[in-house]
């Protein structure tokens, strides 16, 4: 499967959410009940100057559904979602209060530090881009979440890792990288994700300030990447959201989950938020290499943890939100310790 391909699957599900909006009144307003579309980006270059490699750069677009009552007829899904929703019944959770739908592209860039050499540099990660289409679906019951999310794509030259880092470095000013003749071939890749979150949160004051925690656990697996994984988020802020975490890291963040309480929208709202995950990994693929064919790989460690730490800040139907992220060291013989940025924009409707 191209990237194209990819495209034009996302370009029939993310566009069409908002026309099936028009049609859905799922017993409130939308208001009360709305969809949320999702832009990030991610970059070495906000977390810290003059890192350029690893994990280098990703765009994400997400479509967020409103809370559910089916999957295969609910008129708040477009009817390309409804569809898939009749062949993927086996990933669609049982037993909850509340439910919605995530729908998403991603691309990712992998790239060893050195640039400049046009030869297979043997010491250090491969050069690698990653497309993936994904589906997920959350279920709420109270103050627990469970979420799942199947991603298939590419990994590879069609995956355009060459031709968006060229793209952004131009944009930046930067040189581009000459070692993309060693990126891994191509296959298609497929990952299934899942964890379960648990969510405290005390009363907050008349005021609107107040604090929550949530934990999580879980794992993936596939030929993309397979851990088994445990962190925790905690928040704290004013009007904090009635979700699972701001991590966009995560699943279930970036208020993809779906909301008892609403929030008075007039009203600004911001808060502070420091995530910690940490990964039992047996395979990566940007590090052990292309599955089926020969390729260059790298001596990958066993346990990885990320340290997340941000702001979001809400005011009507957008929210921004911004993130510093420091990762271990993610195979040995790395030279320095990943650090990256994520800033996200969203809107409900």
């Amino acid at each position: 499967m191209q990237l194209r391909s990819l495209l034009l699957i996302s370009a029939a599900c993310l566009p069409a959410s908002a026309l099936a909006q028009e049609s859905c009144r799922q017993g409130s307003s939308r208001d009360e009940n709305p969809a949320t579309i999702t832009v990030r980006s991610d970059n070495d270059l906000y977390g810290r100057a003059g890192q350029d490699q690893g994990y280098t750069n990703g765009v994400a677009v997400t479509f967020v559904s409103p809370n559910l009552a089916d999957l295969q007829q609910d008129p708040c899904l477009p009817a390309p979602a409804r569809w898939l929703n009749r062949y993927l019944t086996w990933l669609q959770p049982g037993g909850f209060d509340q439910q919605n739908m995530v729908l998403g592209l991603q691309h990712a860039i992998y790239t060893p530090t050195d640039g400049t050499r046009a030869d297979l540099i043997t010491d250090d990660r491969p050069y690698a881009g990653v497309a993936t289409l994904s589906i997920g679906y959350n279920a709420r019951t109270g103050d627990s979440l469970r979420t799942t999310h199947l991603r298939v794509g590419m990994v590879g030259p069609s995956a355009w890792g060459e031709g968006g880092q060229d793209a952004i470095h131009h944009v930046f000013g930067r040189d581009r990288f000459k070692g993309w003749d060693n990126q891994l071939r191509d296959e298609v890749v497929v990952q299934l994700v899942h964890e379960r979150l648990w969510r405290h949160r005390p009363e907050p004051r008349p005021s609107g300030w107040g604090w929550d925690a949530v934990g999580h656990a879980g794992g993936s697996l596939g030929n993309l990447a397979t851990y088994a994984n445990l962190g925790g988020e905690l928040r704290w802020g004013r009007y904090l959201p009635d979700d699972f975490g701001s991590d966009p890291m995560r699943p279930a963040g970036e208020n993809s989950a779906p909301a008892v309480r609403q929030r008075d929208g007039s009203q600004w709202a911001w808060h502070l938020f420091a995530g910690l995950d940490a990964r039992a990994v047996a395979h990566d693929i940007t590090l052990d290499g292309n599955t089926w064919k020969d390729s260059h790989s790298v001596d990958r460690r066993t346990v990885v943890a990320d340290l997340s730490l941000g702001i979001a800040v809400t005011k009507g139907p957008w929210k921004i939100a911004g993130s510093h992220v420091r990762r271990t060291r993610e195979f040995n013989g790395q030279v320095e310790r990943p650090v990256f940025g994520s800033i996200s924009l969203s809107r409900s409707f």
